[in-house]
């Protein structure tokens, strides 16, 4: 977060040291620690917060993509089934027309014949 050299800390622990005293010095040392470490909780909680965030959008993102490819495939899978379909009826309708049998001209009945040969209409 800052950046401070060994020297820099020894100067302000000195200048500390002329200003507040030996008396009071610890006392501030501890309340200045407090105060840093509450800081860098409250950051740090901050920081997880938005990570937080961050996650629940790239999860919220990833569930509609997710409903997007879900519909695209049932989209592919209705189109598909409806070609299959049209397939199978063209195909049924292919071979009802083929197995359909041809009429085959019969052969003009025999004349009936009684009894002394002559033929009978």
């Amino acid at each position: 977060m800052f950046d401070f050299s060994f020297g820099e800390i020894g100067l302000i622990a000195v200048v500390a040291l002329l200003v507040l005293g030996p008396e009071r010095l610890p006392r501030v040392a501890r309340t200045a620690g407090a105060l840093a470490r509450r800081a860098r909780n409250s950051w740090q909680s901050v920081r997880d917060e938005i990570e937080r965030e961050l996650q629940a959008e790239d999860l919220k993102r990833g569930i509609e993509e997710a409903k997007r490819a879900a519909a695209d495939l049932q989209n592919d899978i209705r189109n598909t089934s409806a070609e299959m379909r049209s397939s199978v009826e063209q195909t049924a309708a292919d071979v009802e027309a083929a197995a359909t049998p041809t009429v085959i001209s019969e052969p003009p009945p025999n004349p009936v014949q009684d009894s002394l040969g002559h033929e009978q209409r």
